[in-house]
């Protein structure tokens, strides 16, 4: 049996809040659970929320499957970069961040996310990885390939890249809460 890692307690949280000078940005790989933990993250902080991804796809006007389809990884990248710059500009410290999977990997783009944004590294077990990312299908990097073997070639070439986030926590198959619990942890340390 897991022992649930708590919340900390409410003046801890606007503590936390109010030390905070810039968004949180959530990096690390496919189905770790940026977009759903930063979801409960920011609504904990009473922050705002923005996916990376929505925001790209809302701004292509196509979904991320599409832009890989007919552009390819390269173009895609640079709208991301783009985005992500637009995001760390437009929302300040009143925001959490998720981004997709190879964004912290891209030297620019990791590069804008240390300079204006707090990054936090979420990281879990190939396991976890495979099982979450295997519910759904419309992962351009996944296609035509033995997921497992795909997530963990990735996971090894991303680590390096990844390990730059100031902050890094790791998730488990467990609640999402825990995750949001230990990183409110690091950031109550680190700020």
């Amino acid at each position: 049996m897991t022992i649930a890692t708590p919340l900390p307690d409410d003046a801890t949280i606007r503590s936390i809040r109010g030390r905070l000078t810039r968004p949180i940005v959530l990096v690390g790989m496919m189905g770790v659970g940026k977009s759903t933990v930063g979801r409960k993250l920011a609504s904990t902080l009473g922050l705002h929320f923005v996916d990376a991804d929505d925001e790209i796809a809302e701004a292509a006007n196509m979904s991320i499957p599409e832009i890989f389809d007919q552009f390819g990884e390269p173009y895609f990248r640079n709208g991301e970069r783009r985005v992500i710059a637009r995001l760390l500009e437009d929302e300040g410290s009143e925001c959490v961040i998720a981004t997709g999977g190879g964004a912290f990997v891209q030297d620019d783009t990791r590069d804008l996310i240390l300079r204006n944004g707090l990054a936090v590294w979420l990281d879990s077990d190939i396991d976890t990885l495979v099982e979450r990312v295997g519910r759904n299908d419309k992962r351009p990097l996944l296609r035509g390939g033995n997921a497992r073997e795909i997530i963990t070639r990735m996971k090894a070439e991303r680590e390096p890249a990844y390990a730059k986030a100031p902050l890094h926590v790791t998730t488990s198959a467990g609640p999402h809460l825990q995750a949001v619990a230990r990183i409110l942890e690091e950031l109550d340390k680190w700020l």
